[in-house]
């Protein structure tokens, strides 16, 4: 049987890097294991729930989104039982689930709202995966948060620039200017790793506007991208 699986492959990063970020500042446990994988099933299942919201073939989606939650929800009754106050973060997480159902259901997918939304909701599990270990929410980990979630909300005015937004000169100067902002908010809270970590970003924006990349090159340089900002930030977590 083929799996039926969410087509946004950018949003893999964004479930990878946040989780281990917050695992490596908070520091590894086993749970992390079918915390990570409870958390991999749960994003699966949002997909056919989300498409509820459309109105269509409603018992395939309703089977799939079955077979993913059930196993979800398995895996994550390790990190609640280890900490149960973890589930504030998965109640966090429901108004963004309730704005992406909303743009769903006007089929309005790609809105850049609703792309923000659903940023902040994998940026949480990073708090999340922090806080088990931990048993509270930090300076770190709330840096964490705001540096995922400022760095994937860059990826995403560029990817605009790059194919649905790419005539559109104003959200050129958006996106430019929101990279390079990145660039001076860190250096002025004193964080000059975090800093560095953008740069890569910045260049893109600007030296890969208006060329012809197809949407599969501009999927794998962001995979660079992001594998370069996941390195330098957990090399930040480890040397501070």
């Amino acid at each position: 049987m083929k799996l039926f699986l969410p087509k946004q492959h950018g949003a893999w990063a964004m479930i990878l890097i946040p989780f281990w970020l917050g695992v490596i500042n908070g520091g590894f446990m086993w749970k992390d294991i079918p915390f990570f994988i409870g958390w991999i099933f749960l994003y699966l299942a949002t997909y056919p729930m989300l498409l509820l919201f459309k109105g269509k073939r409603i018992p395939f989606n309703l089977k799939w989104a079955a077979a993913y939650m059930i196993p979800a929800l398995l895996f994550l009754l390790f990190p609640l039982i280890e900490r149960p106050s973890i589930i504030y973060f998965g109640l966090l997480m429901i108004p963004f689930f309730c704005i992406n159902a909303f743009y769903t259901s006007k089929n309005q997918d790609r809105a850049l709202m609703n792309d923000i939304s659903a940023i902040f909701a994998f940026s949480i599990v990073g708090l999340a995966s922090s806080y088990l270990s931990l048993g509270v929410v930090n300076l770190e980990s709330t840096l964490l948060f705001c540096s995922c979630l400022l760095f994937f909300i860059g990826c995403t005015f560029y990817v605009k620039t790059m194919i649905r937004e790419k005539k559109n000169i104003q959200f050129k100067w958006v996106s430019w200017s929101y990279h390079f902002l990145l660039l001076v908010l860190w250096l002025v809270l004193g964080y000059w790793m975090v800093m560095i970590a953008y740069v890569p970003s910045l260049l893109r924006a600007i030296f890969f506007y208006g060329t012809k990349l197809s949407p599969k090159q501009i999927g794998i340089y962001e995979i660079v991208n992001s594998a370069i900002f996941f390195l330098i930030i957990a090399i930040q977590i480890f040397t501070h």
